[in-house]
């Protein structure tokens, strides 16, 4: 029960410090949604700040890291140089990142029309590009950052990777909040602030990884035989990559067209982003060297058992928080989100979004499950295929539904292709041996999850009711909606007892070796 127990407690570990950032996220977003509303500048910033991000998912996070981290993980084990190979790829890495930065503010108006076409003929496009080359360099430094968190959470140093994330949001709303009380340009703040928070969270890394004992270097690329491996491997998995962001940009393209549309989904994406964050990013974190070490180790049970605990886990808190975020999307919006330019309107159209993106967030949360299971064995091609048809299935429910239910067509894209995925990752799995086997304790425990979440929702729909215009009304909403909350929360703990989910001696001995 111990390595469990340390596995739960690596979640937590990752999950408290992701939690933070995004409650200092929130706070930004409620600053751009009260400074900029839904306005040319709001939509501009978040096309602008969407493209380091979408690269940097593609190169980094979302595919280098993938392939990097189980063969590091590999290295580590077997004392077989791991400072060697992981500076051959901080330097290759470091190499294509600088030329694409450099390449992308010469075509920005390019890359800036592939993300917002319907941008074009109004103001919202040359404010995006100015603000796209401001922020694009991000990239360089972020994608760095992230490959030094994989070296870092392949040693067991979940820390600082993932307190890196509230620097970002620190330094934003600091720079708004000193723009607010000089009376600056409040837009250009914005702006800088983004590729600043870059340059901070890579230096934080860098001083945890030396501290480590990978003082990693930029020097001049050479292609190693190890090296070759990792691209052999990454390949696939930037393609991959590649395919999840094509999914938002065609989400991205249909609201475009759709004046405030990009602001609205954006807004309901970070309230979503919250619990996937949380307990999603944590798991996907944790789970990926955990396997890696198992499987090299030949460790069939302890795979299993970490593959059936860590799929458990997510559920327990991700299906009562999309239970919740669908019951009370409105009100959580409105008090969040609805002052200063944000209107009521606006809150309307945020929460509908919410609601759709809240029935996919068990998939979005499960793929960072099942996804493990393929890297940690160093396939990266069979999750590419599915993606594949994932983001045929994304494109032809947002572009067809577009027309009958606008906005929310994209929405729904997103949502029903990471259904998609889920189901053929489940369904590969199944020639994985008993690595990747459900085990007796988890049948046992999901339909008693699940009850709980309906009772959850059940309760958290009654107190809303009860609460009513207290919600929706200046000086009460604040209180009244962290009311609601802490109901759902409670409502929740009470339902896992009552169907024995988890007993409380269970619960206690998580909580504490946690």
């Amino acid at each position: 029960m111990a390595r469990p127990i340390r596995l739960i407690a690596s979640f937590f570990t990752v999950g408290l410090w992701t939690l933070l950032s995004r409650i200092i996220g929130f706070a930004r977003d409620i600053l751009l949604a009260a400074f900029f509303g839904t306005g040319a500048t709001a939509e501009a910033f978040q096309v602008a700040f969407a493209l380091p991000n979408m690269f940097r998912r593609f190169f980094a996070e979302g595919a280098f890291n993938m392939a990097f981290v189980p063969l590091f993980s590999k290295k580590l084990e077997g004392d077989e140089q791991p400072k060697a190979f992981a500076q051959a790829a901080f330097s290759g890495l470091a190499s294509v990142l600088l030329v694409l930065t450099l390449v992308a503010q010469l075509v920005m108006p390019w890359l800036v029309w592939a993300m917002a076409s319907g941008f074009v003929g109004d103001g919202r496009f040359e404010l995006a590009v100015d603000f796209a080359r401001v922020c694009f360099p991000y990239i360089l430094f972020i994608s760095l950052a992230a490959l030094l968190s994989g070296v870092l959470n392949a040693t067991g140093r979940f820390a600082a990777a993932a307190a890196a994330p509230v620097l970002l949001n620190i330094i934003i709303v600091s720079a708004l909040g000193l723009a607010y009380l000089l009376e600056a340009d409040r837009a250009a703040a914005l702006v800088w602030s983004v590729p600043v928070a870059g340059v901070a969270q890579l230096a934080l890394l860098w001083y945890a990884a030396a501290r480590a004992g990978f003082r990693l270097v930029p020097t001049w690329p050479r292609m190693t035989p190890d090296l070759q491996r990792l691209l052999l491997i990454a390949g696939p998995a930037v393609l991959a990559g590649g395919v999840v962001q094509v999914n938002l940009l065609v989400g991205r393209q249909v609201a475009s067209y759709y004046d405030g549309a990009i602001a609205w989904l954006y807004n309901a994406d970070r309230l979503y982003q919250l619990p996937l964050g949380i307990v999603g990013i944590a798991i996907g974190i944790v789970l990926l060297p955990d396997l890696a070490r198992k499987l090299q180790a030949n460790d069939v049970a302890g795979s299993r058992n970490a593959f059936n605990r860590s799929t458990e886990f997510a559920l327990a808190l991700t299906l009562p928080a999309a239970v919740a975020l669908a019951v009370m999307a409105h009100p959580l919006v409105s008090v969040l989100f609805e002052r200063g330019a944000f209107t009521a309107a606006d809150s309307t159209a945020t929460s509908w979004a919410l609601v759709v993106y809240a029935l996919g967030l068990p998939a979005f949360v499960l793929q960072k499950v099942l996804q493990p299971l393929y890297f940690a064995r160093e396939d990266t091609k069979t999750p590419f295929y599915y993606a594949l048809v994932a983001m045929l299935l994304n494109a032809l429910i947002a572009i067809g539904l577009a027309h009958f239910i606008g906005y929310l067509a994209a929405a729904f894209g997103v949502t029903l292709a990471a259904w998609a995925m889920v189901a053929l990752l489940w369904l590969g799995s199944a020639q994985m041996g008993l690595a990747a086997k459900l085990d007796p304790s988890f049948f046992r425990r999901l339909p008693r999850i699940g009850l709980s979440a309906l009772l959850m929702g059940g309760g958290v729909g009654l107190v809303q009711w009860l609460l009513g215009a207290a919600l929706y009304t200046d000086g009460l909403r604040y209180v009244a909606l962290v009311a609601l909350v802490a109901c759902g929360i409670g409502v929740y703990g009470i339902a896992l007892w009552l169907t024995q989910a988890y007993s409380p001696g269970e619960l206690k001995r998580f909580l504490r070796r946690g």
